[in-house]
C-alpha cells in the first residue's frame, strides 16, 4: 500500500504539530507549510530528521508549489486566538480567504482530499443552545472578532464552492474550544490565561461575572476527531469539541484547585461580542464517526499545566 503525501498548512501550530503527529502515526508521509507569524518550530522540534516529515517556511497566502503527489491537503493556517486576531486582523482574513484558496487550488490539481479546520466562532453569540451544524450563527460581521469569524466563513463557503463546481472532495472541521501542551502561554485564550497566572502565583483575571460557559476539549481527542472525519465520505460540517460545560468562573477554580493556587481571582469587564455561551452538539460526531471525546478535563489539564511549568 502506498504511503500517502499529506499537506499540513498551520503545521508548527498548536494544532497543527498535533496533528503531524497522528499523521506521521498513521503512516502519512507529511509536509507541514507555516509562516511561523503564530506557529513554532519548537512545536515540530521533535519531528526533525524523521524520514516521513518535512517543514517548509511559506504563508500561504502566496502560491503553493509543490512537485511531488498529494492525497491529502488539511488547511489549519490561521491566527486562532482573540489576542492574534485583534493584532493581525488583515494577515487573519487574508489566510481565510487568499489562503483557503490557494490551499483548495492546491488539493483540486493535485486530485487530493481536503479538510478545513474552520471554527465554532462561525456560530458567533449564538442563540441556539447547543449549537448544531444547521444553526447558521449570529455573528457580527464589523465587530473586532468579525476578521476571524467572518474569514472562517468565508473559507467554508469557498470549500463547498469548489466541492460542488470542482467535484474537490472536501471536508469541514467546526472546532470548539481545545486545550493542550504547545499552546502559548500568551495567546490570549483562557486556558494558557489561566495556567499562567495560577503558576506564577498571581491573580486569576475572570471577564465578566465568570457565569459565561465553554467547554473544553483535549487536543489528542479534537485531533482523532478530525482523523476520523479525513477518512469519512461526509461534505457538510461536522462538531467536534466536548460537550461538557463549565462556566468560567468554575474552570478558573478547578485550575487554582490543580496547582494550589491561594492568589484572588479578580474580574475584569467582557470584551466585546464575547460569546456567552458555547457548547457544541457532537450527535453527527457520534452518529456518522462513532467519535466522542474520551480525556476528562482534570486529566486534560494535568498534562497541560505539566507542560507550561516548563514555559513560566
Amino acid at each position: 500500500m502506498k504511503t500517502p503525501t499529506t499537506v499540513v498548512t498551520g503545521g508548527a501550530g498548536f494544532l497543527g504539530s498535533h496533528l503531524c503527529d497522528r499523521l506521521l502515526a498513521e503512516g502519512h508521509r507529511v509536509i507541514a507549510l507555516d509562516n511561523l507569524i503564530t506557529g513554532n518550530t519548537d512545536n515540530i522540534a521533535h519531528l526533525a530528521g524523521h524520514d516521513r516529515f518535512k517543514f517548509i517556511k511559506h504563508n500561504v497566502t502566496e502560491f503553493i508549489y509543490l512537485a511531488e503527489p498529494v492525497d491529502y491537503v488539511f488547511h489549519f493556517a490561521s491566527p486562532a486566538s482573540p489576542i492574534d486576531y485583534l493584532e493581525l486582523p488583515i494577515q487573519t482574513l487574508k489566510v481565510g480567504s487568499i489562503g483557503t484558496m490557494n490551499a483548495l487550488g492546491l488539493a483540486k490539481a493535485k486530485g487530493a482530499r481536503f479538510l478545513l479546520a474552520s471554527t465554532s466562532e462561525c456560530y458567533g453569540d449564538p442563540l441556539q443552545h447547543p449549537q448544531t451544524e444547521s444553526y447558521w450563527g449570529n455573528v457580527n460581521p464589523i465587530g473586532p472578532r468579525g476578521v476571524y469569524d467572518e474569514a472562517k466563513r468565508f473559507a467554508e463557503a469557498m470549500t463547498m464552492a469548489y466541492h460542488r463546481y470542482h467535484g474537490v472532495d472536501t471536508k469541514i472541521v467546526r472546532i470548539f474550544n481545545t486545550y493542550g501542551p504547545r499552546m502559548r502561554l500568551r495567546d490570549g485564550r483562557v486556558v494558557p490565561a489561566f495556567v499562567g497566572q495560577a503558576l506564577k502565583g498571581e491573580p486569576v483575571t475572570v471577564f465578566g461575572d465568570g457565569s459565561q460557559t465553554r467547554s473544553f476539549c483535549y487536543c489528542t481527542d479534537l485531533i482523532d476527531g478530525i482523523y476520523r472525519l479525513s477518512q469519512s465520505d461526509f461534505h457538510e460540517p461536522v462538531n467536534i469539541g466536548n460537550p461538557t460545560e463549565f462556566t468560567i468562573l468554575e474552570f478558573a477554580k478547578l485550575i487554582q484547585k490543580i496547582i494550589g493556587s491561594t492568589a484572588p481571582i479578580v474580574h475584569k469587564p467582557l470584551p466585546q461580542d464575547d460569546p456567552k455561551q458555547r457548547r457544541p452538539d457532537i450527535t453527527r460526531a457520534k452518529t456518522l464517526l462513532g467519535w466522542e471525546p474520551k480525556v476528562d478535563l482534570e486529566t486534560g489539564l494535568r498534562k497541560t499545566i505539566e507542560y507550561f511549568r516548563g514555559k513560566v
